[in-house]
């Protein structure tokens, strides 16, 4: 399949001489126990298939070719981090994220407030995406917005650096790039999504990607034009929730094709499972061997992260 105009995926900062050791992640206090432990499911270890040779891929993005993989035992959080979970960390450390500091993060056009608001500025080559003023984690279109009646969704407006400082806080880390797809294919070997092959066994929705004509008109037949809570939808074989769809979950990886470092972005981070806005039409990356990724300090409303604990 011919790659489309990635934006739909992700916008990026684009800072290519920011150090991945950037970060306040060493100012941040390691908890002496494991936060929200409760969450955590043991994946066991195992060896599986990954990678695809989909024709319905990309596999300029590196999504093959198949390989085996070899993966030891570890505890991945059931759903991703949630608004409360995040709000609980800002509420023990004082942390402000990469936004925060910008100012501003990237919001989709559907869910841009005022269009032409001084505040919310169109930027070249980012056709649906506009950088809104004081978008953050906790007013994900800008002021005037709250997540109160979403504590239950995953936390969005993160960084990676965000999402390592969080992790190393929780006393849990980010999962590498391959325990994330093993752990997405919940024991099911080479099929396209964490449930089997259909997007819609049954005539039934089982991930929040985008229905109806992208990026124009969303038919929220799944019933969510943008996130929906982190719990939604069935879990997959190993009990993990959203797996495909919904926010797409920053890994430890540098993104490589190959063996070789994305030289499109420096500094950049894999991200896995698709978002919201994910379409068969422009980016079906909702499926479990597909990747992409984003510079370190990006951050938008449609990427979070989960965590994962060695045993």
């Amino acid at each position: 399949m011919d790659d489309p105009i990635k934006t739909c995926c992700h916008a990026s900062r684009q800072i290519g001489n920011v150090d991945a050791t950037d970060m306040e992640e060493s100012l941040i206090t390691q908890s002496n126990s494991t936060k929200f432990s409760d969450k955590l499911i043991p994946i066991q270890a195992g060896k599986f298939i990954m990678g695809t040779n989909d024709l319905d891929g990309f596999p300029e993005d590196g999504e093959g070719p198949p390989h085996e993989e070899v993966v030891d035992s570890f505890l991945m959080d059931s759903y991703t981090v949630t608004n409360q979970e995040f709000a609980n960390f800002i509420e023990a450390t004082g942390y402000q994220t990469d936004a925060e500091k910008y100012g501003w993060s990237f919001v989709f056009d559907a869910l841009v407030q005022d269009k032409n608001s001084p505040s919310t500025r169109k930027l070249p080559g980012l056709a649906w995406w506009y950088a809104v003023m004081n978008a953050y984690w906790y007013q994900p279109e800008g002021e005037g917005s709250s997540i109160e009646n979403r504590l239950d969704h995953p936390v969005v407006h993160v960084s990676w650096n965000d999402a390592q400082a969080f992790a190393h806080w929780a006393n849990k880390r980010l999962p590498s790039e391959k325990e994330w797809e093993y752990a997405a294919r919940g024991g099911l070997a080479q099929k396209r999504y964490p449930w089997g092959d259909a997007l819609t066994p049954g005539g039934e929705h089982y991930c929040n990607i985008w229905q109806g004509e992208f990026p124009y008109h969303n038919t929220e037949a799944d019933g969510y034009l943008a996130t929906a809570p982190a719990k939604s939808f069935p879990p997959n074989g190993y009990g993990l929730y959203n797996m495909s769809g919904n926010v797409w979950e920053w890994c430890i990886d540098s993104f490589t094709i190959k063996g070789k470092r994305d030289l499109r972005r420096k500094n950049s981070r894999v991200t896995r499972g698709g978002s919201y806005l994910c379409h068969h039409s422009y980016c079906n990356r909702y499926r479990v061997a597909a990747r992409t990724s984003n510079t370190i300090d990006s951050s938008s409303s449609n990427i979070g992260f989960r965590c994962v604990k060695d045993i």
